[in-house]
């Protein structure tokens, strides 16, 4: 069995501790600062928890870490751990700037190590399904792409203000925490962003200075043009993805677990429902496909390459957002 190091032991450093062990695959322990949590998670896991990565690592030997601090200190972090023989987890955004990514891309390759990114909506089984009707062909030349999403944050999170999100410094606001999903999966599903246009602004949370809105205009690689609409605030929770193609249409209803097909032709959709899950079972796929990656086995989770290209797009929608200009991605 592989030995999991969860770092940062919050609610997503939590999730992931509890997916991990349901997988039966692992044996995982817990590092967090936080005394607190590390007694609630040794009680509750019945595994062991380490005051500092520096502690946890003198404690192994370990397989693979994952990463779950605010996204500030995510390159630091993976860059010791795959010093120290790890294959790393890194949850999302990737990092808040490019500083220290080259080195950990010519550390990992150096020395074998894996290292994935969390970007959870590649192992949601409509996106799967949306991304092989791409690749079948079957919609022709894909033309335009239109992302419509929303959620209530502070229901899920009702601390959000005394997290990480309250700063855009350390991986806070919309644009950071919940778009960069939307981007990462049209950048998976379709193909590479290369020009945004991006208008934010804080609408409706209270307490956390940070935009809660956003919509933005993108070009994809090839000419397509593409639009992402979402906020933070909404009632309903849902997220819709809709490809247009020479040949016909595919829509993904993510909140309804189903995708649509509607060719040239036709008059009505034909939907797909697909089978109702839990929201762990998105995680526990993930950290299967990690397991699998660590073994040298195929998996479908984001590289660091992809990951790194996502973050130049989080780099440009925020600094559209501040100058109010097209913005290119830069390489």
């Amino acid at each position: 069995m592989k030995s999991i190091l969860i770092i940062g032991i919050g609610s997503i450093g939590e999730r992931h501790l509890r997916c991990f062990q349901s997988t039966g695959r692992c044996r995982v322990a817990a590092c967090d600062p936080s005394a607190a949590l590390r007694e609630k998670i040794s009680s509750h896991y019945g595994c062991e928890a380490h005051a500092s990565v520096e502690d946890a690592l003198a404690a192994g030997p370990w397989d693979a870490a994952v990463i779950c601090t605010p996204a500030n200190t995510h390159i630091p972090i993976a860059r010791t751990c795959v010093a120290a023989g790890l294959s790393v987890l890194i949850e999302k955004p990737l990092s808040v700037s490019l500083d220290g990514l080259d080195a950990l891309a010519t550390e990992a390759e150096s020395s074998g190590r894996v290292v994935r990114v969390a970007y959870t909506h590649r192992s949601i089984p409509t996106n799967i399904a949306l991304r092989e009707i791409v690749q079948s062909g079957q919609l022709g030349s894909l033309k335009h792409v239109t992302m419509v999403a929303g959620q209530n944050f502070p229901a899920g999170r009702p601390a959000y203000a005394s997290t990480y999100y309250a700063q855009r410094s350390s991986g806070g606001g919309c644009i950071q925490d919940a778009l960069t999903h939307l981007l990462h999966l049209v950048e998976w599903i379709v193909a590479p962003i290369e020009t945004v246009y991006c208008e934010a602004s804080h609408q409706a949370l209270e307490t956390a200075d940070v935009e809660d809105t956003v919509n933005l205009i993108a070009k994809l690689e090839g000419g397509i043009p593409a639009s992402f609409t979402t906020n933070q605030f909404q009632a309903p929770n849902e997220l819709t993805l809709t490809l247009h193609g020479l040949k016909g249409s595919a829509r993904a209803e993510i909140h309804r677990q189903r995708v649509g097909l509607l060719f040239l032709g036709d008059m009505e959709w034909t939907w797909t429902p697909l089978p109702t899950e839990e929201r762990d079972a998105t995680f526990v796929r993930q950290a299967k496909a990690f397991l699998n990656a660590c073994e040298g086995k195929p998996d479908h989770l984001s590289t660091l390459a992809e990951a790194t290209q996502t973050l130049r797009v989080n780099l440009a929608a925020l600094q559209s957002s501040d100058t109010k200009c097209l913005v290119a991605i830069s390489h």
